[in-house]
């Protein structure tokens, strides 16, 4: 008998997916716990597995289109089974039955199946590539293994676009986009956001980095819990009403991808070691990047860290991931002249910024715990 599949809720409150890429045709066979279909959702990229043994019926929605949690996905049943959707209630027509091949075949008032298009096969970021050069994938012709369109196919594609006048056409942002463009409205229209800048004299801390030879936001999360173990009202969660201080420091690292902004959170920061943090960021970063982490890595999250340095950036006003009260960014370090032990000298120092929520934490909490932070990063010791 046929088995329907409908999209579930694979994260916290998930309203939607977009279809990123079918693994399966109709008409293929599909084992148990086997990949069906790559959706995209707002934090990452998810496989949906078969519930059982089958072959593949019917698809609910092609590539690039957006499906609504509980919509349906697609069926499953045995070879020789054919399967077709219930008419709408009130409608005269049969409900939908499932049948054999031939009780089908002699039916004649079964409606004739629609042909679905040949699935297009590209790795999400040939995809993202296709989408950035206005290419339409399904007319790439595809010269990798086993019908995979590769890079050089969608150059090679754009190339032939360009020599001839085309309508540019807006593009649906994706699932990712979309739900970023959502939190940065709700972040900044909904929070007051205050922010306090300064430099840092960084010779201390790059010195730690070269010494250690972990990542750069190891250390900057260092220096977070050593503020807030003075400072622990930072650490809080607010809902408009009712402000929660969670036992944990879970921070979160914003990481640059080419899907867009990505924020991982380091759970229980405060109860690992040094080793043990940097196997976590390297994880964070390596699965953000890659579209590979669970939905579970991105909740939870009580304070932000933004490397904004990683990609150049400077001074700027971070925004508060909502429901947090505080953000801090780091830009890159640069050689400035500075005044220490009383000598002006060249360092290398850090552009810092923090925002904070007023509604939550006023101006004196917010700056002692902004200057506990940068005399933590200009005292540094490995």
């Amino acid at each position: 008998m046929a088995y329907e599949l409908y999209l579930p809720d694979i994260g916290e409150g998930l309203a939607e997916a977009d279809i990123v890429e079918w693994h399966v045709g109709v008409g293929d066979p599909i084992a148990a716990n086997q990949a069906i279909v790559s959706v995209e959702t707002a934090k990452a990229v998810v496989d949906i597995p078969s519930p059982r043994d089958g072959v593949i019926l019917h698809r609910g929605a092609a590539e690039g289109t957006t499906l609504d949690v509980g919509s349906l996905l697609v069926v499953i049943g045995d070879k020789g089974e054919r399967w077709a959707p219930a008419p709408p209630p009130g409608s005269t027509a049969p409900p939908g039955s499932i049948s054999s091949l031939d009780d089908v075949a002699t039916d004649r008032e079964s409606p004739p199946a629609v042909a679905e298009p040949t699935p297009v096969k590209a790795v999400p970021l040939i995809r993202k590539l296709a989408r950035d050069l206005g290419v339409d994938l399904a007319t790439v012709t595809a010269t990798g293994a086993k019908g995979q369109i590769t890079r050089d196919d969608v150059y090679a594609q754009a190339a032939q676009h360009h020599e001839s006048p085309q309508v540019v056409t807006p593009k649906k942002m994706s699932m990712t986009r979309r739900t970023i463009a959502a939190n940065m409205v709700k972040s900044w229209t909904e929070i007051p956001h205050v922010t306090v800048w300064g430099p840092v004299d960084a010779t201390a801390l790059l010195a730690a980095v070269s010494a250690t030879g972990v990542p750069l936001e190891v250390l900057l999360i260092e220096a977070v819990l050593t503020a807030m173990r003075q400072y622990p009202t930072v650490n809080a969660l607010f809902d408009g009403d009712r402000v929660t201080r969670p036992d944990d420091i879970n921070i979160g690292i914003a990481v640059d991808t080419e899907a867009g902004l990505m924020v991982p959170v380091v759970h229980a920061a405060q109860t690992l070691d040094r080793e043990k943090c940097a196997a976590e960021v390297r994880r964070l970063v390596q699965g953000a990047t890659h579209r590979s982490l669970t939905v579970d890595d991105f909740k939870g999250g009580t304070f932000t860290i933004s490397n904004v340095g990683a990609v150049g950036g400077g001074y700027g006003t971070p925004i508060i991931p909502h429901g947090t009260v505080a953000v801090l960014s780091v830009g890159r370090a640069t050689r400035d002249v500075i005044v220490r032990d009383d000598e002006i000298v060249i360092a290398p120092v850090f552009p810092m910024a923090m925002s904070f929520d007023h509604r939550v934490l006023d101006g004196a909490v917010s700056s002692k715990f902004f200057a506990a932070f940068c005399e933590a990063i200009h005292t540094f010791s490995p």
